[in-house]
């Protein structure tokens, strides 16, 4: 039988507080649409056990995405959503689930964010190490990167504070109650384009609609998706996933595409033969055999765009 976790934090705060604090803190790069959020202990030896965030964005933008990449592995213990599966011995986590936590979640009406696609996220990261204790090799680090997360509009300014009702921050020591510093952070600059205008194709991109599978950093080497598969012989960045995008949008006429088709116009080119004119076509298809089968990063990462979907 699985068991779904309940919302428990692993540790409590208790009374008689004793004083520490805890910073959180946001930065994002200038041509980037992603903000990373930081957090560094205090005045203390003592490390965080325990984070219940609410993250939210102003000005109409949007959180789209929290990189599972992007999480600090101390804290993968996702209370809302994490799976045991008590059938084995001892138990074994069957699905760890994701830090965003349920917007619908019945245990606490009103005391979610709505979740992705929306101004506000609520995230529940804990961690759960052995030997416990400060003292332990184990232990998480006091300060870090704790998650990095996508918006779709710049400039917004991001506000964190605690979700009391689920524990908000706790440390190792039940009896420190930590003074939560998270300063509202402003993103600056205006609306950044993923593929820079030096990029020989730019003008093309603006015609086709700015395709976002575009400005994936080995789309034109014949990656479609953006992303890695793991296959009994390996990673790779070009293979099937990205050959089926292709083969369903071959021998489409025209000289304009939308997404998903668009992704595999490789060379950004159109090709006219005696049976009409089209952007998937052999060229692409030769793109994506050379690269066929090279393994994980060897394919560069340069063909110009900024975007690395999660």
């Amino acid at each position: 039988m699985k068991k779904k976790l309940g919302l428990v934090m692993a540790v409590l705060m208790v009374a008689t507080p004793l004083w520490a604090s805890v910073d959180i803190t946001c930065s994002a790069p200038p041509d980037s649409f992603d903000v990373t959020v930081s957090y560094k202990v205090v005045g203390e030896v003592n490390s965080v056990r325990g984070f219940a965030l609410d993250i939210m964005v102003d000005q109409g933008a949007k959180i789209k995405e929290v990189y599972m990449n992007s999480l600090d592995p101390n804290y993968w213990v996702y209370p809302g959503s994490i799976v045991i599966n008590t059938t084995t011995n001892p138990p074994t986590v069957s699905d760890k689930g994701t830090p965003v936590a349920n917007p619908y979640d019945p245990c606490l009406p009103g005391q979610t964010l709505p979740g992705l696609d929306s101004n506000g996220i609520t995230i529940e990261m804990g961690s759960l190490y052995w030997p416990t204790g400060d003292n332990s090799p184990n232990a998480p680090k006091l300060s870090g990167k704790l998650l990095k997360f996508r918006v779709d509009k710049k400039p917004t300014c991001v506000t964190i504070r605690e979700n009391a009702i689920r524990g908000g921050v706790v440390l190792t020591n039940p009896n420190l109650n930590p003074t939560v510093n998270a300063p509202q952070y402003c993103m600056t600059g205006g609306p950044v384009e993923c593929l820079p205008n030096t990029v020989s194709y730019y003008s093309t991109w603006l015609a086709q609609g700015k395709p976002e599978c575009w400005c994936y950093p080995r789309q034109c080497y014949g990656d479609a998706d953006g992303k890695l598969e793991t296959t009994k012989t390996g990673t790779y960045y070009v293979h099937f996933n990205d050959l089926n995008i292709l083969l369903a949008n071959w021998n489409v006429k025209g000289t304009t595409m939308s997404v998903p088709g668009i992704c595999a116009d490789f060379k950004h080119d159109y090709e006219t033969t005696k049976t009409g004119t089209y952007r998937v076509h052999f060229n692409d298809l030769n793109m994506l055999l050379a690269n066929w089968n090279v393994k994980g990063t060897n394919i560069p990462a340069d063909c110009g765009g900024s975007i690395v979907p999660p």
